[in-house]
């Protein structure tokens, strides 16, 4: 369970997050949706700890993480997996060494049993034959895949996205998110994604929260959307929406 309390956070006296209090779905798909600068990023990297909160809360099953001692939330970013923007993979390394990386890093697993887990997390994802590859070796659609084998390679409890399908084309989106759904019910993870994309909200959502200039402004099911009085959801849902319309249609007279 995740959980976060009356939560601010400010840059600069800039307030970027106000008063956030939310409850998140166990085993299912959490979407964060809103406006570019609304604040999905800061309240993302707030829950996993890579920002700290001014004020409230952030609870991990009954524990008040922000509160904790580095060594103490080292414990529990164990059972956090974490999929960056940009996929975040180590250009240096082979696409073996990224995934493996986490294992290195938290666990005292013997160089075979770290191999074979990592052969286990890239064939999940539909990786084959690509251990020794690089990073600019391959496509961003497996580049993104790579960051989603190396994110479960603890089997986490909890799995974070920042705007997985950034960047990529309308299949390969499709397929990314549809992989996140399924991840997130095969190992049972509660997964938080930040998206601007309704798509993958309708697609793969579960529980839905829209941050407006910093606030919470709506929650509720990817389905309840569909009926909300919501002025200002309503206005992001059609201008999502809308956009990728466009974009669809001028691809689509391109290649024509």
């Amino acid at each position: 369970m995740i959980e976060l309390q009356h939560v601010y956070k400010s840059f600069q006296n800039a307030d970027i997050l106000n008063d956030i209090s939310v409850h998140f779905e166990e085993k299912k798909t959490n979407m964060i949706i809103g406006q570019s600068g609304s604040g999905k990023t800061v309240l993302l990297k707030c829950i996993v700890g890579l920002l700290d909160v001014d004020r409230g809360q952030v609870i991990y099953d009954d524990v008040v993480f922000n509160r904790l001692s580095f060594r103490k939330k080292k414990d529990i970013r164990k059972n956090i997996g974490m999929v960056f923007q940009g996929g975040a993979l180590f250009d240096s390394e082979t696409v073996e060494q990224n995934v493996r990386f986490p294992l290195d890093m938290f666990t005292k697993m013997t160089d075979g049993e770290k191999l074979h887990r990592v052969n286990e997390c890239l064939e999940r994802v539909n990786i084959i034959n690509a251990n020794k590859l690089y990073p600019a070796e391959i496509s961003g659609g497996m580049q993104k895949r790579v960051a989603i084998a190396r994110a479960i390679a603890l089997n986490p409890k909890y799995l974070f996205f920042d705007e997985p399908i950034s960047g990529l084309d309308p299949i390969t989106a499709i397929r990314i998110d549809r992989l996140i759904g399924e991840i997130t019910k095969d190992i049972k993870t509660t997964t938080i994604i930040n998206t601007h994309d309704m798509n993958s909200v309708m697609e793969i959502g579960d529980k839905v929260i829209f941050l407006y200039k910093g606030e919470k402004w709506w929650e509720g099911s990817s389905q309840e959307i569909l009926h909300s009085d919501n002025s200002e959801l309503n206005d992001f849902v059609f201008a999502t929406n809308l956009a990728k319309k466009v974009r669809d249609l001028r691809k689509s007279g391109e290649s024509s």
